[in-house]
């Protein structure tokens, strides 16, 4: 089989990986891809992820058998309607489906419509209403773009000033575009987060091993929220009774909702839970693999991803298999981000150095140029481990990002602290474990 993934990102990268192991597939290209694919022997084909009509005629020029779509503005863009209008197979879900992610609302409505838990709202296009409707609610409070924005449009604020900000930010100065033409205003959740993550084809639903992702771009979970700074799987700290909860009260009742809407959702569903007291809650819905989730999850997978989809395509029960051992990712990001930050910025080792065993960079925003590698993002690359605890496999990572410099780019030294804390793993120190 040949094998195109749509996008040019960290969660792209780890894809083309796991299915350059599938005995089943010939050839990977990724679209647009990147300079680092290269090393895993993936061919990167110059064509923008919003040129559906370009990427068709590749796929029926280079006999594409599967394209996977990575990012989340293709999807929504309706790249998978257009693919299967021009006869060429395709996994993600329609432009209609994929509005579980275009839109806040739209996914919020139809959770409450289907009594699947989630945080309280109010939806709104006036910014004085939106004002008016946390002044009533009080802080803390969270602040949505309803539309894409690449991660960076969710706010969480601790007072109603930082509220009033965040609105004026997002539909006065429009610092995301249309998105935030309409806002979602919810009740803070509190609790332990995780990400879930299923296969779904209408009501199949095949859960994958739970994550957990660093959104706060500093120690000690500050800063301001972004696409994630680091994850972990799995999440022994959560016990794995609340993990089946969410997938009977959330997961599958979200996909019977969509078919019984007339918009049945076939790819990846992914849900950001907050477990609180009263169980888990949805934070929000994606409409494909997470990002950095997907270079912890992936690695930890021992199935077949190509089978996988196809028997899910079919309707099958797939039975996934999974690895033993815990996977730990650090991100390393330009400093600036998510705000501003500059591109290009040389680095100072090469990062396809040689590792230990276990360990796999994943490049989210790099290039090649001079001779050498060079920044070329907000996130620029993640350093995966596997190991046979959490603690074995933050230690791998940390070893190896410890001992470079680092120069224009900054990381949190913190990724899966809490969690080894809580664990209480070999009851040792966590703040020991770490450096």
């Amino acid at each position: 089989m040949k094998v195109l993934v749509v996008g040019s990102g960290g969660r792209e990268h780890a894809l083309c990986w796991k299915l350059k192991e599938s005995k089943r597939v010939s050839e990977v290209f990724a679209a647009p891809g990147s300079d680092a694919l290269s090393l895993d022997g993936v061919r990167s084909v110059r064509i923008s992820e919003r040129d559906h009509d370009g990427l068709i005629h590749f796929a029926n020029e280079e006999g594409i058998d599967l394209t996977i779509v990575g990012p989340e503005v293709p999807l929504v863009n309706g790249i998978v309607d257009d693919f299967t209008t021009a006869g060429l197979r395709i996994f993600g879900p329609s432009g209609a489906a994929a509005q579980l992610e275009g839109s806040k609302e739209f996914a919020k409505k139809i959770m409450v419509e289907y009594g699947i838990p989630t945080a309280k709202y109010e939806a709104f296009t006036d910014l004085e209403k939106a004002k008016a409707y946390v002044s009533k609610e009080g802080a803390p409070i969270v602040v949505k773009a309803d539309g894409l924005a690449a991660g960076k449009g969710v706010i969480v604020c601790e007072t109603e000033e930082e509220a009033f900000n965040a609105l004026d930010e997002i539909m006065g100065n429009r610092t995301f575009g249309d998105a935030g033409s309409l806002v979602v205003i919810e009740e803070c959740l509190r609790g332990e987060e995780l990400s879930l993550m299923a296969f779904v084809h209408g009501e199949l639903v095949i859960p994958m091993v739970p994550a957990q992702d660093h959104k706060r771009a500093f120690d000690g979970d500050s800063g301001p929220n972004t696409g994630g700074m680091g994850a972990y799987s799995p999440v022994p700290h959560i016990v794995a009774s609340l993990v089946e909860e969410a997938e009977h009260t959330i997961l599958r009742p979200m996909a019977k909702a969509m078919v019984a809407e007339g918009v049945p959702f076939t790819g990846i569903l992914y849900a950001g839970l907050m477990m609180t007291e009263d169980g888990p809650k949805v934070i929000e819905f994606n409409a494909r693999f997470g990002d950095p989730e997907t270079q912890v999850v992936l690695p930890r997978l021992k199935s077949d991803l190509v089978d996988v989809i196809e028997g899910l395509l079919k309707g099958d029960e797939v039975v996934l298999e999974w690895s033993e051992e815990a996977c730990a990712g650090v991100v390393l990001a330009s400093v600036g981000y998510p705000g501003s930050y500059p591109k290009g910025v040389a680095m100072d080792i090469p990062v396809d150095t040689v590792l230990l065993d276990g360990q796999k960079w994943f490049h989210a925003g790099t290039k090649f140029e001079d001779g050498q590698w060079k920044t070329n993002g907000g996130r620029v690359i993640l350093l995966s481990s596997l190991g046979t605890d959490l603690q074995e496999a933050f230690r791998k990572t940390y070893y190896i990002i410890n001992e470079s410099s680092w120069d224009g780019l900054f990381y949190r030294s913190d990724i899966g602290k809490r969690a080894i804390t809580l664990s209480s793993l070999d009851g040792n120190d966590s703040s020991s474990i770490l450096k």
